[in-house]
């Protein structure tokens, strides 16, 4: 069992709080993201999984047992950093062995397992290389073997692919999956990058500000989030927020006030549509100024504003556009993220119009 709980667990520095009363589980075998803006609290959160933070208050559990204030040596883990940590004077098998070796694993154990895991990650053949002589994706993987060779059932990753270009981490991503669910090991896995959240875990805790925002499946935080922040950190690209003021019988757009958008409320509110659900139209839906095209080969990304405010539209193929122009923009209203404006949550009891 793999199991990793957080009851309740805070991470304070003097007057200063990095990580406030968060609790999660994640299941044995699973893929766990935690996500969330720079200075958010998710590095500080694995490191006190990994033990390289001490617990100031709260609960640390591994498989049940109570690891709050073990060692790091106990807590039969691994970990990937950032920078990947790789001795520059050891050749790849002594950088992946090393661990091995410090531990004191009889030299056949330590060729028996290094022919495995070489053979996992694709590096038989630059075993004898030095770190200098190996491409980032290289670099990432002999990390990966260094970690996988220890045989720990969990494994802890502290943005691992921040240093690679865009398509050696969409490549890596595919192997990290992959590999996790070959291995049925039990991930953490820490970024900024939702593409990587979204497409890589079984659940993705979302933090902000040293707290947990939202946490869910990947599918849950895109289709329902329950949080302005959620919902406008979530998404590529992210949702914009309109706010919307009292009309002639109902909420409609600051700025724009020809048409109801939500029923009508005494409470200013704020609403989001995903850029696939608008759609343009010459006729019917919310007057629009269409301002720029970004054509990105199979879509069109349109920059619009409606009462001055902006929104983000997505259409198929390419659209091309000159100058600014006049359109109508509509929807589904079952497509629409309602939130109240002060506290910023989700509200499902207002209905939503198509327009």
């Amino acid at each position: 069992m793999a199991m990793i709980e957080l009851e309740s667990v805070t991470k304070r520095w003097g007057p200063t709080t990095g990580v406030d009363n968060v609790s999660f589980n994640v299941n044995s075998g699973s893929f766990a993201i935690l996500l969330g803006p720079s200075g958010c609290g998710k590095s500080t959160t694995l490191r006190m999984i990994a033990g390289l933070e001490e617990v100031t208050e709260g609960r640390l559990r591994i498989g049940g047992d109570d690891v709050t204030d073990a060692p790091p040596s106990e807590r039969a883990l691994s970990m990937v950093f950032q920078s990947y940590a790789l001795f520059p004077h050891l050749n790849v098998a002594e950088n992946i062995v090393f661990g091995l070796k410090v531990r004191k694993v009889p030299a056949g154990e330590r060729v028996k397992r290094l022919e495995r895991v070489a053979e996992i990650v694709g590096l038989q053949e630059v075993l004898e290389r030095k770190p200098g002589q190996l491409s980032g994706g290289q670099r990432q993987r002999v990390a990966l073997a260094r970690a996988i060779i220890a045989e720990n059932d969990i494994c802890l990753m502290d943005e691992p692919l921040s240093n690679l270009d865009a398509k050696l981490r969409h490549d890596m991503r595919v192997e990290i999956r992959a590999l996790q669910q070959r291995l049925n090991m039990t991930v953490i896995y820490v970024t900024h990058d939702q593409a990587e959240a979204m497409s890589m875990g079984d659940k993705v805790i979302l933090m902000r500000d040293g707290r947990i925002e939202q946490e869910g499946t990947p599918e849950e935080l895109y289709e329902r989030p329950m949080t302005t922040f959620a919902a406008s950190f979530i998404g590529t690209p992210p949702m914009r927020l309109l706010d919307l003021v009292s009309g002639s019988g109902g909420m409609v757009a600051k700025g724009e006030n020809s048409t109801n958008i939500l029923e009508l409320t005494d409470r200013p509110m704020k609403v989001g549509i995903r850029p696939e659900h608008i759609t343009i139209s010459d006729s019917r839906g919310l007057p629009a100024e269409l301002v720029s095209a970004d054509y990105l080969g199979s879509e069109t990304m349109i920059d619009a504003r409606i009462g001055g405010q902006p929104v983000l539209v997505r259409q198929p193929g390419q659209m091309k556009l000159n100058k600014p122009t006049k359109a109508r923009l509509s929807w589904s209203g079952s497509d629409v993220h309602v939130f109240d404006a002060a506290s910023g949550k989700r509200n499902d009891d207002l209905k939503a119009y198509d327009l």
